[in-house]
């Protein structure tokens, strides 16, 4: 899905996230996980790239998701509960983090555990900081999921720090990047925190994942 969006399915993100987001739980360990009743989706990508900002503003919640200025805060799977029809998931950020080895090996093997064996994971969202586009640890994952066949889409996070011009530039060389992969998305959603760019196509596109809501 590109920025052009169903109308329909506009209203339909709207309708989910106007409705409350919970926080559920922290996850530290893969048995720990909560039973897959409902469709999950999760956000991945490097420390800094913006995640918990991005749920924030996604969901109109300052304060669900916890932002820092210190990357690799967020140390284990966060689940969130969209108004019981879907579940979001903070992933660890890969990459820099203030941690021991020891630490950062924990985390990224529940990482990699969830995004390789959940049930009811329906995709990954795969955030890029649109500044620097995509890095050696971006394409380690993307391979994973290749091979894992877990649907992902990519993401450009903080546009509104690129210069004009630039949005065009690494989109389409991230495009190019994602063209011939077996599990990648085709198109990209451009977001901006701050400015609330893409927002609404990326509520849209996680409707289209969420349970029918069948009240009236």
């Amino acid at each position: 899905m590109t920025q052009d969006v169903d109308h329909e399915l506009i209203e339909a993100g709207r309708i989910l996230f106007a409705r409350p987001v919970e926080f559920m739980l922290s996850v530290v360990s893969f048995d720990k996980l909560p039973a897959p009743t409902l469709p999950e989706i999760c956000f991945a990508g490097r420390s800094n790239v913006g995640k918990s900002s991005l749920i924030n503003a996604l969901t109109g919640q300052n304060g669900l998701a916890r932002a820092s200025n210190t990357p690799g805060r967020t140390r284990e799977l966060n689940y969130f509960n969209a108004d019981s029809r879907i579940r979001l998931v903070d992933l660890p950020g890969y990459g820099y983090a203030r941690a021991s080895k020891t630490d950062i090996a924990r985390w990224t093997k529940l990482t990699r555990q969830f995004l390789a064996g959940r049930a009811g994971l329906r995709r990954v969202f795969l955030l890029i900081d649109s500044r620097h586009g995509l890095k050696p640890g971006d394409i380690e994952l993307m391979g994973m999921l290749d091979e894992t066949a877990v649907i992902y889409q990519i993401v450009l996070t903080k546009i509104d720090k690129l210069k004009k011009g630039e949005l065009e530039k690494v989109s389409e060389k991230t495009l190019a990047a994602i063209a011939k992969r077996p599990a990648a998305y085709p198109g990209l959603i451009s977001t901006s925190s701050v400015k609330k760019d893409g927002l609404d196509t990326l509520r849209a596109e996680i409707a289209t994942l969420a349970l029918p809501d069948h009240r009236v």
